[in-house]
């Protein structure tokens, strides 16, 4: 399954056309989408207004919301960070964290246009669309 990343959504709602965007919209009505709980959070606290959020939120309906993080899945993550920060690099964001272990440890493709998941693509395994 692909796991959609909030950068790549967030270009959509502002209708702007990126590669990623591009592939998104080539994917929407034809490739199963899953939506991350934290993804979807940071997604609805950037809109101006209720009324936009609603309407947001229930167009995301249609895909699967999943949980991105459990117990088991928080160790892994603060793991992948020590490894990746004993390389020199430091992951900025601990929801990119939390998202790109997750789909390392479930077999996930993430689509994302976010600088913070290139190392994890190079030195973890992370796969990209």
């Amino acid at each position: 399954m692909i796991l959609v990343d909030s950068s790549v959504w967030i270009d959509h709602l502002r209708s702007r056309a990126t590669r990623q965007v591009l592939q998104l919209r080539s994917m929407m009505s034809s490739t199963p989408l899953l939506v991350g709980d934290l993804i979807l959070c940071e997604i609805l606290r950037g809109l101006r207004s209720d009324a936009e959020a609603r309407l947001v939120e229930r167009g995301f309906h249609q895909y699967e919301i999943i949980t991105l993080s459990d117990p088991a899945l928080a160790v892994i993550a603060a793991t992948n960070y020590r490894f990746l920060r004993a390389r020199g690099v430091t992951v900025r964001k601990l929801a990119d964290l939390i998202i790109g272990t997750f789909c390392i440890e479930r077999g996930h493709v993430l689509l994302h246009s976010d600088r913070d998941f290139e190392p994890m693509e190079r030195l973890l395994g992370l796969r990209t669309v």
